[in-house]
Parts: C-alpha cells; sequence; structure tokens
C-alpha cells in the first residue's frame, strides 16, 4: 500500500541553531538582568540589536559588546517611544519594575506608572513594528511575562495586573499578526537571579535570620517544586527559540519557565 498524500516539507534545521543573521531586533530593558541576556543572545545568532533602557551606561555597555546600539529612553513616556526604531523584525517587551504593598495601601500613581511602562509601553511599540513585520511577512513579538501574568500573589497588585494585561495583549497580536507571517508568545518566568532578586534574597536572609538557600527555597519558590532560580540565559534561550524555525506555528501562547509552579 502506498501513501498517496503530498511529501511534508522539509525540517528546519535543529532549534539550537537558530539564524538570525539579517534580522534587527529591539529588546526593551535591555541593559540588565534578563534583557541583557536577550540582547547577547539575539546577538549570537546573528540579529542587529537595539538595545532600550533607562540607564544610559548599561544600555551603551551592553550594546558596544553586542555591536548593536543604545538608545536612552523612559518608556513610561509615549514621546520616547515614538523615537525608537519602527523597522524592527523581532520585539521583545522586557522592561518592567515591581512594587510591594496591599492592595488598600497601593498608591494610584505607582499603580498607573506599572501599568505604563509593562502593558502601554508594549502595546505602543508593538503598534510601532507591526507595520514594518507585516510588510516583509515575517516578525516576532516576544513579551518577557512572569508566572504572576498566570498566577496572583499578594501585595503585587500592579504588577500582577500588568503581567495579566500583556498575556493578554500578546495574544491579540498573535490573532491579528498569524496572517502575515508574525507570531506573538509570551515567556512567563518565575523568580530569575538578577542582581535585584540576590539583593532581595540577602535583605531578606538578614531580616529573618535565615540563611541565603532557605530564602530561595523556602520564600520565594515555596510554590515551586523546583527549588533554585532561573538563570537568566534559560529565558533568553527560550526568547531566541520562539524566534526560530521550529516555533513557527506557535503564537498566542504562554511558556511558564516556572519550576512546575503552575502545575499545581
Amino acid at each position: 500500500m502506498t501513501n498517496s498524500s503530498p511529501a511534508a516539507a522539509p525540517l528546519p534545521p535543529p532549534a539550537a541553531a537558530v539564524d538570525l543573521t539579517g534580522r534587527t531586533a529591539l529588546v526593551t530593558g535591555g541593559g540588565s538582568g534578563i534583557g541583557r541576556a536577550c540582547v547577547l543572545a539575539l546577538a549570537q545568532a546573528g540579529a542587529t540589536v537595539h538595545v532600550v533602557d533607562r540607564d544610559a551606561d548599561g544600555a551603551k555597555a551592553v550594546a558596544e559588546i553586542a555591536g548593536g546600539v543604545a538608545h536612552v529612553a523612559d518608556l513610561a513616556d509615549p514621546d520616547a517611544i515614538a523615537l525608537l526604531p519602527a523597522e524592527a523584525d523581532i520585539l521583545v517587551n522586557n522592561a518592567g519594575l515591581q512594587y510591594v504593598a496591599p492592595l488598600t495601601e497601593f498608591s494610584r500613581e505607582r499603580f498607573e506608572l506599572i501599568q505604563r511602562v509593562m502593558v502601554t509601553a508594549p502595546f505602543l511599540l508593538m503598534q510601532r513594528t507591526l507595520p514594518h513585520m507585516q510588510h516583509t511577512g515575517w516578525g516576532r513579538i516576544v513579551n518577557v511575562s512572569s508566572v504572576h501574568g498566570l498566577r496572583a500573589s499578594a501585595y503585587k497588585s500592579a504588577y500582577v495586573a500588568a503581567k495579566h494585561g500583556l498575556e493578554g495583549l500578546s495574544k491579540v497580536a498573535a490573532i491579528e499578526g498569524a496572517s502575515h507571517g508574525v507570531t506573538s508568545n509570551c515567556v512567563s518566568p518565575g523568580y530569575v537571579r538578577t542582581p535585584l532578586v540576590e539583593g532581595q534574597v540577602r535583605d531578606q536572609a538578614a531580616a529573618h535570620g535565615i540563611s541565603e538557600g532557605d530564602v530561595v527555597s523556602d520564600v520565594l519558590l515555596a510554590r515551586s517544586p523546583m527549588k533554585r532560580l532561573i538563570e537568566a540565559e534559560e529565558v533568553a534561550a527560550a526568547v531566541v527559540w520562539l524566534c526560530g524555525p521550529h516555533a513557527r506555528h506557535l503564537t498566542g501562547a504562554s511558556l511558564p519557565l516556572d519550576g512546575g509552579w503552575t502545575a499545581g
């Protein structure tokens, strides 16, 4: 018996060999932490990277290493966003900030600032870059969300609301971009080993008189079956993979790099 169905299209190269030569990426919050790791990973894959950050020194330092271009911008300011490059094939919305307080005591100004940086800015950047992606027939939007885009924690009303909003915005972009060769996905990590998190670990260890290891396993990762912080490079690898050929049919999804937090 013969199979008369059409021959399948050839498989793309292995996912580890993502080649982004000729592509241009724009990464927000690219001067440190997850953003820095994304810049370096995208550059290593061959992309030309625009590094956006409020910290001029951080943006310039990373751009110099990556052979990219630094842009100093406050993403809470729509006028600053309007000056960023529009001809990006890859948009990585990574910039964010955190503030912790009971909902009843949360400052409205702080709440609104977090929404501007983490929801409105990605929206404006999508508006800015999507026409180019649609015109060329290829684009990748990767939104660095969080496990808090899928779950909630006390005292983080603004951050949780913003990440849930980013997840929804990403899905709309996926639906509208599908017919133009544009995908939109979220990478949603748990606690990532960054200078900010390591500082929090040290502070909590000193405040509670426990070891830094106990802070990580019993406080930060209390709800995670895997008791280790995620490395920024692991998040960046997922971002690059979403830009590669094996992920060309994946859109509107959220990849939870959370050590099993959302499995329970």
